[in-house]
């Protein structure tokens, strides 16, 4: 009985990592480059935490000023990723260069804030 339901997991999970993998292929490239910039975020994000687990977080503020900004960039570039994407209806009438403006603007008043937080 185990070994069926495990052999029945195993062919799900392939059968779901197969349609993603296909309805990722249809995505736009400019989604795409978005997306590798939000796992570059999140990825920097880990890495800190990482390294503040194993060095140590003597500077705290700075630890925290750098999560937080690659936390807070990631979340900004998703809100990006949603108003730029063409099968949302939500924000079809917003053009994409009001959208990355917004972006800009944001990551430049998340940065700000940031900096003021490191002291």
């Amino acid at each position: 009985m185990g070994r069926s339901t495990t052999t029945a997991t195993t062919k799900d999970a392939q059968a779901l990592f197969h349609s993603l993998r296909a309805a990722y292929v249809a995505t736009p490239t400019n989604l795409k480059i978005i997306d590798l910039y939000i796992v570059f975020a999140v990825s920097t994000a880990v890495i800190q935490i990482v390294y503040m687990a194993l060095v140590g977080s003597f500077p705290f503020n700075s630890f925290l000023s750098g999560v937080l900004s690659c936390v807070g960039t990631a979340v900004l570039a998703v809100c990006l990723r949603i108003q730029v994407n063409k099968e949302n209806k939500e924000f079809k009438d917003l053009p994409p260069e009001r959208a990355f403006a917004d972006f800009v603007l944001c990551n430049l008043v998340l940065h700000l804030v940031i900096m003021n937080f490191l002291g």
